[in-house]
């Protein structure tokens, strides 16, 4: 019988695959939300090689489609009770301007909408599972100001570094905000930044940031030890409930910047990602 039921986005590569394997080593049920359903069997096979865990399970969740969150989440409904452990670890930059398919600026839809929207779907399961959700952030929200969210689609200019450091700050909101509206019903969320991780997601950057990222290579950490946090944070048997809707850095809490501390600003995300998805959440009967 696994120990808890862990979901977690992202995990074909990098950090997520890491963290997969790792919890799947500590008896999770693991549950792969994957846009690319062939390279989640395949780690699905990989996983149960290494670990005779046979309780790994592989669905289709593309972030920048709303559809198939929502689709997704509505499967997990169907098969399970609970949920013990959500990790939205899935993400990324963009070198230009794109849009999701729900027409929402790419980079703020796949790092913080799609998760929204899958955490609000699942959390009547989040609610029975007493769960951890733990969202991947990173220090690049140093560098955003709430200001951003005065044009979170970037209409009016897209920087690749302000649209990712936006992202980022969200993840940090959104944990507070889980931690304030759902603590009550026993959820707790964790902000986590992995350090600086020699993966392919360095490969979707263009200009200066990748000449900054080639010129930082060398002291960059492995996936493996990027996610470590995460790991912890979802294995461990115990946590202070005192914890919950912080920022973790290196296994710690840790302070985020000043902005990422701005209520005000953190209230005007949770009511901009309510009505951006809005039909999404109404037609989970949210």
């Amino acid at each position: 019988m696994p120990f808890r039921t862990t979901v977690i986005t992202g995990a074909t590569s990098g950090i997520g695959k890491e963290t997969a394997l790792a919890l799947a080593k500590l008896d999770h049920a693991v549950y792969l939300l994957v846009r690319d359903v062939a390279k989640g069997e395949e780690l699905k096979k990989e996983i149960i090689a290494q670990t005779n865990n046979r309780s790994i399970f592989v669905m289709h969740c593309d972030l920048a489609d709303m559809q198939t969150v929502v689709d997704a989440a509505n499967e997990l409904k169907g098969k399970l009770f609970a949920i013990n452990v959500l990790i939205n670890n899935a993400g990324g930059i963009n070198a230009a301007r794109q849009e999701s398919m729900d027409g929402n600026e790419l980079t703020f839809a796949m790092n913080h909408l799609g998760h929204f929207v899958l955490t609000m779907s699942l959390m009547p399961l989040l609610q029975k599972g007493q769960a951890r959700v733990i969202n991947l952030s990173s220090e690049a929200h140093k560098i955003a100001r709430p200001e951003l969210l005065n044009d979170v689609q970037f209409a009016k200019g897209f920087s690749s570094s302000k649209a990712y450091a936006l992202a980022k700050l969200c993840n940090i909101y959104f944990t507070k905000s889980l931690a304030e509206h759902y603590g009550q019903s026993g959820i707790t969320s964790y902000a986590v930044h992995p350090g600086v991780v020699k993966t392919q997601f360095w490969s979707s950057v263009g200009g200066l940031n990748k000449f900054l990222s080639w010129l930082i290579s060398p002291f960059m950490i492995t996936a493996e030890q990027g996610a470590q946090t995460s790991i912890y944070l979802a294995g461990a048997t115990k946590l202070n409930p005192k914890l919950s809707g912080q920022y973790f850095k290196k296994g710690k809490p840790t302070k985020p910047t000043l902005a990422a501390q701005n209520t005000s600003a953190r209230n005007k995300l949770w009511q901009i990602s309510e009505r951006l998805t809005e039909r999404f959440l109404q037609a989970n009967q949210i």
